[in-house]
């Protein structure tokens, strides 16, 4: 009778044990890896076992490299954990990076400590001029190239610096200035006297030859027959002996100012560095872009014309950065990341203006302070100025909304701006009962994509779904169809005739972002319309 074989195993000469495949099917299982993994186990075991792995050459990646059959490639491990985050990262662009990154990794800060609340401020103010300023490194080179080659040549010529209000011309030009006395110092040649005139300041226009005049000789070796202009025309058309020595810096900010109806004045301040030997470099600052076209146009025809650099809006990044760089100083977190994004969004979309983007920032500061004043009085703490421990604010309230509450929230940005960009019809919008509020919301999100208008029926309908989610009672169809012609006799809303009162058509008369912006500095509007 034959012998029965074991299906598990069995014994050939030398008493070593031949795996049989189903018994390698069985015992490769998960289960009876891990827990073999995680006992002891004899040698033998532990031989068979890596004798049934299969082979990299044998078999296909998604096998052998199996995350349970790896440490390092298991979904908790700490290799793929931060192969995961870095991902995460590479997916977004650098400047939302960098705010997410710089959001993790600070502290968050006290608004409470009136120290450092006082000292975030002050970096975000308009007059606290950056030690280092980004964003407009290709404008500085050009500018400082052109007082380099002035001094090196000894050559008087003028340049003209135009952009929008808030793009850093007059920054630019004090940083420039600051680089090109060092720079002389450094090369060994004379650096040049430095006079910096605000034109509005000016009670006459033709002051200004006075100031040049000033800081070159003394008044009172002038021929009082003689005006600054002709004086200042004779000395640069005659060769001088020893009157002037060094070259001279004008910088002349606010230059529209000097336009006048014949425009003279503005013609002779270039002119003069076309004399024979003027000895001073003219830049002008203004924010129209084409003065140089429009009211220079005797200086192009005399091939004088000034060289141009124009200061571009700053972009959304740029302000981000610009941002960012003022808040690297402080060892803590101070604002949301997309707080600060939604200001530079706005800002950019609107002027580019920078010192409006510091504004906002210092307003919505100003709101959260304003907050925390507010959540102390409700819980009947102590003061802001005095001592609240830890121990009674974690018995008071909860430590994540403390732990929210210590940093500047998209909310606080968003009536920030409201403030800083208010117009008539944000005013409007925002002094509405909330029902008609709610029947604006219902039409921005009725209305996106293609359609520009729909019925009173269409639009109950998503005024009642919008009440339905925040459990707000709803208004009949009748006394929304009146609310809708009280919005109509404002100008927000235009609603046609039509035989039953639910077929009328109702149209927007107002820009939907106006709206948009009008209502999210509420929390409700905001979700609503975030909500596609």
């Amino acid at each position: 009778m034959p012998t029965i074989v074991d299906r598990r195993s069995t014994r050939v000469s030398g008493g070593s044990k031949v795996a049989d495949p189903i018994a390698s099917e069985i015992e490769s299982t998960p289960q009876k890896r891990k827990l073999r993994s995680s006992s002891s186990s004899t040698t033998e075991d532990s031989r068979i076992t890596s004798d049934l792995t299969p082979s990299p050459l044998k078999s296909s990646p998604s096998k052998w490299k199996s995350p349970r059959r790896c440490v390092n490639d298991s979904p908790k491990s700490t290799l793929n954990a931060n192969r995961g985050a870095k991902a995460v990262n590479l997916s977004k662009s650098p400047v939302k990076r960098r705010l997410s990154e710089s959001f993790l990794e600070k502290p968050m800060w006290n608004p409470r400590d009136m120290e450092q609340l006082n000292g975030v401020k002050e970096a975000l103010h308009v007059s606290r001029a950056p030690s280092n300023l980004v964003c407009r490194e290709v404008e500085n080179n050009r500018i400082l190239e052109f007082c380099k080659q002035a001094v090196e040549q000894e050559k008087a010529g003028s340049l003209y610096i135009c952009g929008c209000p808030g793009t850093g011309k007059s920054l630019s030009m004090e940083k420039v200035n600051k680089v090109l006395v060092n720079w002389a110092e450094e090369s060994g040649f004379q650096a040049p006297d430095t006079l910096s005139l605000n034109c509005s300041s000016l009670s006459n226009t033709s002051d200004v030859f006075g100031k040049i005049l000033d800081k070159i000789t003394l008044r009172r070796k002038i021929n009082t027959c003689t005006s600054p202009l002709q004086y200042l025309q004779k000395m640069f058309s005659e060769k001088q002996q020893s009157a002037v020595t060094k070259m001279l810096l004008i910088v002349a900010d606010e230059l529209d100012y000097l336009i006048t109806k014949d425009r003279a004045v503005l013609h002779e301040l270039f002119m003069l560095t076309t004399l024979p030997f003027s000895r001073f470099i003219l830049i002008g600052i203004a924010n129209a872009i084409d003065l140089a076209d429009k009211f220079l146009p005797k200086l192009q025809s005399l091939n004088c014309k000034p060289a141009v650099v124009t200061f571009r809006a700053y972009s959304k990044d740029q302000i981000i950065s610009i941002l960012q760089q003022r808040l690297k100083a402080f060892p803590y977190t101070i604002f949301q990341p997309q707080a600060l994004e939604l200001c530079a969004r706005k800002v950019a979309s609107a002027s580019g203006d920078m010192r409006k983007a510091l504004w906002i920032c210092r307003s919505a500061i100003e709101m959260l302070e304003s907050d925390i004043r507010d959540s102390i009085n409700s819980l009947d703490l102590p003061s802001l100025h005095g001592g609240v421990s830890d121990q009674q604010r974690d018995c008071a309230c909860d430590k994540s909304l403390i732990h929210e509450s210590n940093v500047v929230r998209v909310d606080h940005v968003a009536i920030a701006l409201s403030k800083a960009y208010r117009s008539p019809v944000v005013d409007t919008i925002q002094s509405l009962p909330q029902h008609q509020q709610i029947i604006l919301c219902s039409a921005v999100k009725l209305f996106r994509g293609k359609k520009k208008d729909a019925t009173i029926g269409e639009l109950n309908i998503s005024y009642l779904d919008i009440c339905k989610s925040t459990s707000i009672p709803p208004a009949g169809i009748m006394e929304l169809s009146n609310m809708c012609r009280v919005l109509g006799d404002q100008g927000i809303l235009k609603l046609g005739k039509a035989r039953e009162e639910k077929l009328s058509r109702v149209t927007l008369k107002v820009d939907e972002a106006d709206i948009t912006f009008a209502l999210q500095g509420i929390r409700f509007f905001r979700n609503c319309l975030q909500q596609s």
